[in-house]
């Protein structure tokens, strides 16, 4: 798919979104989190070879627990995290914030960024077009049982 050469102020690719969602030692750490299960500070820090220091692990574990993203309990002086999300639900609320953010301006501004979706899905491949009128036809039956 052809990216765009430019990009106005206040708009991000959903890549870049991704990035400010998490800062790049969150995520290792997140990713960390999700193949270990639970974990301490001492936990993460032996997976990063002990090259980042212990109270920057100890901060960032507390940072993501503030966000929600880990829960803690206590056992014995330290704190053990465990992820309350997992990796794909993570990614699948950053991709919806990012079309909410360019859904959520109301009817008239819905329509060009449909288009827009609509063109380059085409530009890239049919068989896609093919598969989003698919998905809408499938949401429309949904969406009528419903009611």
């Amino acid at each position: 798919m052809k990216s765009s050469q430019f990009l106005l102020r206040g708009f991000r690719r959903p890549r870049e979104i991704a990035c400010f969602a998490l800062g790049k030692l969150e995520r290792q750490v997140m990713e960390e989190t999700w193949r270990l299960g639970e974990v301490s500070v001492r936990d993460i820090y032996r997976a990063f070879d002990e090259r980042i220091a212990y109270t920057t692990l100890m901060t960032t574990l507390d940072r993501l627990f503030k966000k929600k993203l880990l829960e803690r309990r206590k056992d014995g002086r330290a704190f053990v995290y465990a992820a309350v999300v997992s990796r794909d639900d993570l990614d699948r609320g950053i991709k919806e914030d990012v079309v909410d953010g360019l859904l959520g301006h109301g009817a008239d501004g819905v329509e060009p960024v449909l288009a827009c979706i609509v063109d380059t899905i085409t530009e890239r491949d049919r068989e896609l077009l093919d598969e989003l009128d698919r998905l809408v036809q499938e949401k429309k039956r949904e969406l009528r049982r419903k009611s």
